[in-house]
């Protein structure tokens, strides 16, 4: 029995141009529709290489969900052209950020788009699912990143602005503070000028570590040694002036530790994170895991929208210097299997276990 027609569906007419574009086998249309064919069953997206059915049998849909719906299923032959495409897609985007990295000025999306010979709308949402991030945001971030290196240069920090795309000074410092998390000068001398309170606890994990900068807490570090956790300290902000918690400072790590001991309670201080803004994504996404509960690095990508990226997803978790406030104990392998933890796999596991059993009780 032929599948029942939904509302969604829309029957062929003679002047459809969704027709003309199924009939081109054009690629730029296949994020906007997909067709069926109501003798077979199945559908297809436009650009499938699929012998080409009789128009009186095509309805056509928004989306591959609305023709599931609808009682139609994917073609083994889409299944693989959704396989090449998605290769394609991959290999337009590697170009266009290699574009972005090259240009000495930012490059506007129209004409991204027409290098990779999309429209505008089509190639910023395949850009966004490839990377997780929008072109400007890539470009932000490139822009970001070569700001840091050439400030790291022996370059003038006049020289290291027009280096990295800023055509004007005003622009530049407007953004510093954000790009750097300190004045263009400070971040020169590593931190220099930037004051950050810390002090050294315990917990059942081992040793805590807890650091705050101006704008929030900036490091809950793990480990054995105590010692250790003070260098790590050193070497990431290498050039602020460290300074030990006094009595006051010492209820805040307290505060922490009792938030590790009761992850349900939450933890309500300001953050200062540092990070990409692929990075920031990642974590804030870490942080709505309720305690007892895993996901896996795929279905962060997936809730980022960068479906592809999840090892990018790994490489933040890692990244992250905020243990326990950024859970990123929670995520796991897809089969359920703990992978690498920076403060050590064993500790991941007793975190899991600890927030299993409070969920428990």
């Amino acid at each position: 029995m032929a599948p029942r027609k939904p509302q969604q569906a829309a029957r062929l007419t003679e002047d459809d141009p969704r027709w003309a574009a199924v009939q081109a086998r054009d690629p730029a249309a296949d994020s906007q529709f997909v067709y069926a064919v109501r003798t077979t069953g199945i559908y297809c997206r436009p650009s499938s290489i699929s012998r080409l059915p009789r128009p009186e049998n095509v309805v056509f849909f928004d989306t591959a969900e609305q023709a599931e719906a609808a009682g139609f299923r994917a073609s083994k032959r889409a299944c693989a052209d959704q396989t090449q495409l998605a290769e394609h897609y991959t290999s337009v985007v590697e170009r266009a950020c290699r574009h972005i990295a090259e240009a000495e000025q930012p490059l506007a999306l129209n004409e991204l788009a027409a290098r990779a010979g999309m429209s505008p709308w089509h190639f910023h949402r395949v850009f966004k699912t490839v990377t997780g991030l929008t072109p400007k945001a890539w470009a932000d971030e490139q822009r970001a990143s070569r700001i840091r290196t050439r400030l790291g240069d022996a370059c003038t920090i006049t020289e290291a602005m027009y280096d990295a795309g800023f055509n004007s000074n005003s622009r530049f410092y407007e953004s510093s503070d954000r790009v750097l998390g300190m004045t263009p000068s400070d971040y020169r001398k590593g931190g220099a000028n930037s004051d950050i309170r810390f002090a050294v606890g315990e917990c059942f994990l081992g040793s805590i570590l807890v650091a705050q900068s101006q704008r929030g807490i900036c490091a809950i570090l793990l480990g054995d040694d105590p010692n250790q956790l003070v260098q790590d300290l050193q070497d990431q902000f290498h050039t602020a002036t460290l300074i030990g918690g006094d009595a006051q400072f010492e209820q805040l790590i307290a505060q922490v530790v009792g938030f590790i001991e009761a992850p349900g309670l939450g933890l309500d201080l300001p953050l200062d994170l540092q990070g990409t803004a692929f990075q920031q994504r990642v974590w804030q996404a870490l942080r709505s895991i309720p305690p007892g509960s895993t996901v896996s690095y795929a279905e962060i990508a997936q809730r980022i929208g960068a479906p592809t990226s999840f090892r990018a997803v790994a490489q933040a978790c890692g990244a992250n210097s905020l243990a326990v406030a950024i859970p990123c104990h929670r995520v796991v392998r897809s089969d359920g299997g703990l992978s690498g933890y920076r403060w050590g796999v064993e500790r991941k596991r007793q975190l899991l276990e600890h927030e299993a059993l409070a969920q428990r009780s």
